[in-house]
């Protein structure tokens, strides 16, 4: 364990444990109203941006703000923080000048104006494009803008930078104000205290049994995740102080699950991390994922049921599945069941167990309370259930279109001996279908992928590994997906940038003449060695599968080095060139589009802010 560690952790639990106990001594009702966490930005655009926070007890929150520290006189509405939530809720604040700067602070709605919470920041709001356009010189109303990305915020494990996370302290110090927002691509969170307790988590909320709400009574593990995040958030001040200046979008990777989850699309599998797929996801919506602009609305269904063995119908005489919107949802999950479902220990996997645990395909819906599965149960009994939301949207900013990937909510159970095997996917057919006819209709002059997992390098080591023999993490067990989309964005004669996380490193490659792959991180992880990624080389020509690419830069660590040693957190810093000022005669602001417009990425030292690395790609031609 890291002695740097410990304190940390200590003060933390002392802190929740003094609030415990003053939650359960017949504290007041004002006494109880604290923000324990937050704020966070998100959403962003030219008129609005939301901010979250959580609360001790339930309860509204709103925000008061304005453009400068001293005159914060404007309202928002409020929003209801509430306990099926873990006390979280956000706040959406509309009719806001674009391109402009703003001071907020998260209060309770009552609050005088001479009174405060301290939970302050600022934020910038998006350039207005009607705003920007000239008839000679602008025509399109373009404007310059840039985004930070990067993976893996581990504070965990002895062997990264802990705590402290030195990358957003570095942030911190260069980016707020030169940064419109970030992409938090995957592993904002490691496996931590998932063995909290539902009666733990009344005692920290003031909750009785009876409040405690019906998610936790199906899915008692959630209240472990939940604390996950707090932990994160309040054992980390760097980060949480980040997310209160720079709005952030954000996927899903596997710590945000379970480590190395795989196969939450192949039905039939019994998995115990693949069965805690909508836990996991239900808790990064409560406090992260409510920033993205998904367009699926409808929420993760849980619920128990009745299954019999040999059958092929879940009864649940509480549900009504007639007013779940199936076009908005993925799959049907069994949970597995006890204190430790979501803990991150290989030796659990195959432990206990509900024996239907596992993946199961929605047929159809026969009623109100009778859904058609397959395949059929194992065995006789009531068995906690949900069924999974979409969780991949699209969005554009200027000229640039944005299509964030969920790599892990459907992922079919790859295999390393057979990385062509027809009709595999990682994404789904759905979520294929929509990347396909969505970069096809795309009238941007830049594409943007985000996807949490690796395109080109494999991912086949690391620490902590459920499954040496059949790891890999990456796009390159999927080749014949991953080949099809290559050749369909390479059509398309306008770069396409593919923004990946997951592996401990940065690189810079390119895949064809319009087809790159930029990976950026970690923010805190330990690094990763050259083994781990296929024995790669630091750059040049580089093959796994049937396409050789040129690395044109990496971070990058020989097979021998100590993973102790691995300290090395780097970001990447993404600029959009679409215009440059010229001032009119009488001097006023003019901006002129650029015949080429251009994107450049430039790689940082995470502990210096040095710049390591840049790479500037223009558009296709006039």
């Amino acid at each position: 364990m890291n002695p740097r560690f410990v304190p940390q952790v200590s003060l933390r639990y002392l802190l929740l444990f003094t609030a415990a106990l003053a939650c359960g001594t017949g504290q007041s009702a004002e006494q109880k109203r604290v923000i324990t966490d937050g704020p966070m930005l998100g959403r962003v655009s030219a008129h609005g941006i939301g901010i979250w926070g959580r609360t001790r007890a339930p309860g509204a929150i709103a925000v008061r703000y304005g453009r400068a520290p001293d005159r914060m006189t404007e309202m928002s509405d409020s929003a209801e923080t509430r306990l099926e939530h873990d006390n979280t809720a956000w706040v959406q604040l509309r009719g806001l000048e674009s391109n402009t700067t703003y001071y907020y602070e998260l209060i309770f709605p009552d609050m005088t104006p001479d009174g405060g919470t301290g939970r302050t920041g600022f934020f910038h709001t998006l350039p207005d494009a009607a705003k920007w356009a000239d008839a000679e010189t602008n025509p399109e109303g373009l404007f310059n803008f840039a985004f930070e990305f990067g993976c893996g915020n581990n504070q965990k494990y002895y062997n990264t930078n802990g705590p402290g996370l030195p990358a957003f302290k570095t942030m911190l110090d260069t980016l707020p104000g030169k940064v419109d927002f970030a992409i938090l691509n995957g592993d904002w969170l490691y496996e931590y205290d998932r063995e909290y307790t539902v009666p733990q988590w009344r005692s920290q909320v003031g909750a009785s049994e009876e409040d405690t709400p019906e998610i936790l009574k199906i899915a008692p593990t959630l209240a472990g995740v939940w604390e996950n995040y707090k932990y994160f958030l309040e054992a980390g001040p760097n980060m949480a102080q980040w997310h209160r200046l720079v709005p952030t979008y954000y996927t899903y990777d596997d710590h945000e699950i379970l480590n190395d989850v795989y196969g939450t699309g192949s039905a039939g599998l019994r998995d115990r991390r693949a069965a805690f797929r909508d836990i996991g996801t239900q808790a990064w919506y409560d406090y992260l994922a409510w920033s993205n602009p998904v367009p699926y609305t409808q929420p993760i269904h849980f619920g128990k049921a009745m299954l019999k063995q040999g059958g092929d119908v879940l009864v649940n005489p509480d549900a009504d599945f007639t007013r779940l919107d199936f076009e908005q949802m993925t799959n049907l999950m069994v949970h597995w069941g006890g204190p430790t479902a979501g803990v991150n220990d290989n030796a659990l996997d195959f432990v206990g167990g509900d024996p239907n645990a596992g993946v199961y395909d929605v047929v159809e819906v026969l009623d109100a309370h009778r859904l058609r599965i397959a395949p059929p149960a194992r065995a006789n009994g009531e068995a906690a259930y949900s069924i999974g939301r979409r969780s991949y949207f699209h969005m554009q900013v200027s000229n640039c279109d944005f299509f964030f990937l969920d790599t892990r909510g459907q992922r079919g159970l790859h295999d390393i001996k057979d990385p062509f095997k027809k009709g595999l996917s990682m994404l789904g057919a759905d979520q294929r279908d929509w990347l396909i006819d969505g970069v096809k209709k795309s009238d941007g002059d830049f594409i943007f992928i985000i996807s949490s997992v690796n395109f080109t390098i494999p991912h086949v080591g690391g620490s902590h590994i459920r499954d040496q023999s059949n790891k890999d993490e990456a796009w390159t067990v999927f080749l014949e997906e991953r080949e099809r989309l290559i050749e369909l964005w390479d059509a398309q004669e306008k770069p396409v940038f593919v923004l990946t996380g997951d592996l401990h490193n940065s690189f810079a490659i390119q895949i064809t003449d319009n087809v790159w792959e930029f990976a950026s991180g970690p923010h805190n992880s330990d690094n990763h060695r050259a083994a781990d990624e296929g024995n790669r080389p630091p750059n040049g020509p580089f093959t796994w599968g049937p396409r050789e690419v040129n690395i044109r830069w990496s971070t990058y660590f020989l097979p021998e080095s100590p993973r102790e040693r691995l300290r090395y957190p780097h970001y990447c810093v993404v600029k959009i060139n679409n215009v440059l000022e010229n001032p009119t005669a009488d001097g006023g602001k003019r901006w002129i589009a650029f015949p080429q417009p251009q994107v450049i990425f430039q790689y940082f030292n995470g502990r210096t802010g040095d710049l390591v690395y840049a790479e500037s790609i223009l558009a296709a031609g006039p």
